[in-house]
């Protein structure tokens, strides 16, 4: 998608410390130092230093179930397994009881993770070297199917609260480059423009909380601007934004794109993606309820390597103004940042231009 790859994988490193803020702690943030030629490489030096640093704080413990039979009774009766031993008079009881182990789900996510990303050939020896140095310490953990992980059920409590950036990173990692063939054996494959594309719209949705706090920075959902007891159906979908900002009596909603082709072309003229347009129109339309002018749409492109991007903004009659703006992800970090306060600055202006609900345009 973009020209220097050595730079965009530095930034990504920079996005994920946005999204993930553990990262700009402990030993993370020498990772900025350092170069890498492939995104697998910058995840494998993440598992290595957090992994690491986990270590020493020592493993997660969690009390795991098991079940078994003997003479005696150690736990809680198993009714039906023991009357089972009884139809076959085997003389034993079932039984289960609670261990508190470090076989865990959290320690198992991190093994599997690992032992996958060893596999990529665009990791370093060394790397894998030191992810297989760092396993040992996980001799008494089991892999399981990451296929088979059921993330929404994670759940962290006082204990378990440093595993939460580390098991977010795997779950990045498997969700993005895990792919299973017909022998039920993984391979991995390139990291996708679908996972870059969430991972900058949390991005930029944390930059903007974290610099930017008065702005109230959010993802929020739009009613649709309908009489509800005139109509006669529900199966409307949910417009969820991307990034909602405000600015006093005005609002700008950001929807982030990420495509390898941000333009479409119709008789060689670049246009940008119509139901892009539709989207955002959408959300501002609705969330305008007054028709006051003060709700603002904009269009947030990563840059490709096409030679038009958008660039510009377009004013409807109700005074509402929709922006079409491209951050090149290849540039340095510190020109991206200017970029996305850039936004913030000329939206405080048009606030402070605001005479009743219209804006005056100059």
């Amino acid at each position: 998608m973009t020209n220097d790859k050595g730079i965009l994988i530095r930034n990504i490193y920079y996005m994920l410390a946005y999204a993930f803020q553990e990262l700009r702690h402990n030993n993370y943030a020498e990772i900025a130092g350092e170069e890498f030629e492939e995104i697998h490489d910058l995840f494998a030096e993440i598992l290595i230093r957090g992994i690491s640093f986990q270590l020493k704080q020592g493993l997660h413990r969690a009390y795991v179930s098991h079940r078994e039979s003997s003479t005696t009774l150690h736990g809680k009766l198993d009714m039906n397994e023991s009357m089972h031993h009884k139809l076959n008079r085997s003389g034993k009881i079932a039984y289960e009881y609670d261990e508190l182990s470090e076989d865990n789900l959290f320690n198992q996510i991190i093994v599997s993770t690992t032992n996958i990303l060893m596999k990529h050939s665009n990791v370093k020896r060394e790397k894998k070297m030191e992810l297989k140095r760092l396993m040992l310490f996980f001799a008494n953990v089991n892999t399981i199917d990451v296929r088979n992980i059921r993330w929404n059920t994670l759940r962290f409590d006082r204990n378990s609260k440093n595993y939460r950036m580390l098991l977010y990173i795997c779950y990045f990692i498997i969700d993005g480059m895990l792919l299973t063939t017909e022998d039920g054996q993984y391979k991995v494959r390139e990291f996708s423009d679908d996972h870059m594309s969430r991972l900058y719209e949390r991005f930029v949705l944390e930059y903007f909380k974290k610099h930017h706090p008065e702005t109230n920075a959010r993802a929020a959902q739009i009613e649709w601007n309908i009489i509800k007891e005139e109509s006669t159906t529900n199966i409307l979908p949910i417009m969820q934004t991307d990034i909602l900002l405000t600015f006093g009596e005005r609002t700008l909603i950001i929807d982030t794109k990420y495509y390898g082709r941000t333009m479409q072309y119709h008789y060689d003229k670049a246009t940008i993606h119509s139901q892009n347009i539709n989207q955002i129109q959408a959300y501002v339309y609705n969330y305008d309820v007054g028709h006051t002018g003060n709700v603002d749409g904009m269009l947030l492109y990563a840059k490709t390597q096409e030679s038009i991007t958008p660039d510009g903004k377009v004013t409807h009659h109700d005074g509402n103004m929709f922006y079409f703006k491209t951050l090149d992800l290849c540039a340095d970090f510190k020109k991206i940042c200017k970029q996305l306060d850039a936004i913030v600055v000329h939206e405080k202006i048009s606030s402070q231009r605001t005479d009743g609900s219209k804006v005056i345009n100059t």
